[in-house]
């Protein structure tokens, strides 16, 4: 089951709102606890008539069949504009001609310290970072790696599919500075027939996943057979992320 509420962003948006999303378990069960995934593109994960290209990761099916007892929980992005870039990185970067400027912090900020204590209050979560990931695709899988690397305080677990490395051009300073608790996981993956989407994309990848091997992250690092950048590549690789993110549900 997948509710949906609206939520406001001040820092970021003012009073504007946008819809937040809660998956809750099958068989849910409000007396007992649950560990928890925040995600980004909330709107692209439960169905494909909110998804923006019409295909959703599918996941509350994929939730439902395999008996996962997990919570999830989500935003929709920015919608207007490069808001979503904005929103979604943690560096001012130019982009089409166009400069980016980072909001990724600001949006962070709200997550941990306003949506997080949110969800703990009115869900019966696990609320300790043992129990808690951060995940997203494309510039959504760039800031669950910031998110693990600065707010490692929160968040033990994470996965980054087909994370949007090239703003960086090389491995991002955020994980060059990082010290990481013991036991962060990370799932990680690149579709094969991505890597011409931008220059460089298969040296930066591997170089990015031997610096977190170096940091003492434990990391599972996938090239997708024929993968492409998209939600329908993505569903394909649940499996993969919730084996190596979350392997004792």
């Amino acid at each position: 089951m997948v509710e949906r509420f609206d939520v406001t962003i001040p820092a970021l948006t003012g009073d504007k709102p946008r819809r937040a999303f809660v998956y809750l378990p099958v068989d849910f069960d409000e007396n007992k606890r649950y560990p928890v995934m925040y995600m980004f593109d909330g709107h692209n994960l439960f169905d494909d008539g909110e998804a923006t290209y019409g295909k959703s990761w599918g996941l509350e099916d994929y939730l439902d069949d395999t008996g996962k007892q997990i919570i999830i929980a989500a935003v929709e992005c920015n919608h207007e504009g490069e808001r979503r870039l904005e929103e979604y990185t943690p560096k001012t970067f130019s982009y089409d001609g166009k400069i980016i400027r980072s909001n990724g912090a600001k949006y962070m900020n709200w997550l941990v310290r306003e949506f997080k204590p949110f969800i703990d209050e009115n869900y019966p979560t696990l609320r300790g970072r043992a129990h808690t990931a951060i995940v997203g695709s494309s510039m959504g899988g760039l800031m669950a790696m910031y998110a693990l690397s600065k707010y490692n305080g929160y968040f033990s677990r994470g996965a980054a599919l087909s994370p949007s490395l090239w703003v960086y051009g090389g491995v991002p300073d955020f994980i060059e500075r990082a010290g990481f608790r013991r036991r962060t996981l990370l799932y990680t993956d690149y579709g094969s027939k991505e890597f011409t989407n931008h220059a460089n994309m298969k040296t930066i990848f591997a170089d990015t996943c031997s610096a977190l091997i170096k940091k003492g992250v434990i990391i599972t690092s996938r090239i997708v057979p024929g993968g492409t950048h998209s939600e329908a590549s993505w569903e394909k690789s649940l499996p993969y992320l919730f084996e190596s993110v979350f392997p004792e549900l």
